[in-house]
């Protein structure tokens, strides 16, 4: 099933972006654990967090008491984001931007790597809400902040309920059931399968693209009018993601 075409009528006022699997093709948590040898063993945790059982605190510590972070990896993997950013995502979030739409991460990643991705994709620091990380001072893994809701599977739904106090149409992309968490409180869900393709959260989704460009959520996230006053080069952004729709999971 791809996303069927369907223009919104009302313009959003927020786009909200999941970070890992969604902006950027590789999921941070599997990345560090490449660097210790236990990334069978993370893989898989992290497969059931997105894709089965949700995200759990229990689930959230277990990862980083394996991986075992430094300082130095936590911020380098802000930049491995950005190196694996899927194709169209700078261009999609500049196009919003320039539309006057504030554009969110929110994200169950580390903070000081998710942000220096998304302020590398031209996003505002205090629009990017991710989990804080402690180090001592020799750079070394302390501990996480467990009272971060996004540490849990419900987190999403707790800060999209906060940001629709300030946005009254909001539309959020993400790949997996922590993003799911929250698509009844916004204008428009979209599941994102262009990276990690999951059946069971597809068969949920109204609205489900398989397409690895993020220039296929320009059709399901503007209005008529909007693409009436995109430039030639957004055109050409925006009819590429029309064609990656009509063409399907191939695309």
């Amino acid at each position: 099933m791809t996303a069927p075409l369907l223009p919104l009528q009302t313009p959003l006022s927020a786009i909200i972006f999941d970070c890992d699997g969604t902006l950027s093709a590789i999921e941070g948590i599997d990345e560090l654990a490449k660097m210790k040898g236990v990334d069978d063993f993370v893989e898989t945790l992290t497969a059931d967090a997105m894709g089965k059982s949700g995200l759990t605190s229990e689930l959230y510590r277990k990862r980083l008491d394996l991986v075992y972070p430094t300082e130095e990896q936590v911020i380098a993997l802000g930049r491995h984001y950005f190196t694996n950013q899927v194709p169209d995502a700078a261009a999609v979030i500049q196009l919003f931007k320039r539309l006057k739409k504030s554009v969110y991460i929110l994200s169950a990643g580390l903070a000081p790597a998710v942000s220096i991705f998304g302020e590398l994709l031209g996003i505002a620091h205090d629009h990017i809400f991710a989990v804080n990380i402690q180090f001592d001072s020799q750079g070394l893994y302390l501990d996480y902040d467990s009272s971060s809701p996004l540490a849990n599977r419900d987190g999403k739904r707790t800060l999209v309920t906060h940001l629709k106090t300030l946005h009254p149409d909001l539309l959020l992309i993400g790949d997996g059931l922590n993003d799911y968490a929250a698509h009844d409180l916004v204008t428009r869900f979209v599941g994102y399968g262009g990276v990690f393709y999951r059946k069971n959260i597809e068969s949920l989704c109204t609205h489900y693209i398989r397409s690895l460009s993020m220039a296929t959520l320009l059709p399901l996230s503007l209005t008529h009018s909007e693409v009436a006053l995109l430039s030639t080069q957004e055109q050409r952004l925006y009819e590429k993601g029309v064609k990656a729709i009509n063409e399907g999971p191939s695309a």
